[in-house]
């Protein structure tokens, strides 16, 4: 069975930056919360904001971790 890749466009430095602001954002508020990310979640949304996930794979990659 042979895999398919795909390939996608590199996201800028700006876009990366927006990313991971928004990801620390959502961190910290979970965190208000008492909840820590587990290393299955950094993991998610370090893909997402090094531009391996769209924002649409970025939250379904979450809903199938988290059995939503």
């Amino acid at each position: 069975m042979s895999e398919v890749l795909v390939s996608r466009p590199k996201i800028s430095a700006g876009e990366r930056l927006r990313r991971k602001e928004a990801v620390d954002y959502a961190r910290g508020s979970v965190r208000l919360e008492g909840v820590i990310l587990d290393v299955e979640i950094e993991r998610i949304n370090a893909r997402f904001i090094e531009g391996e996930l769209t924002i649409a794979e970025h939250f379904q990659a979450l809903d199938i971790y988290l059995d939503l």
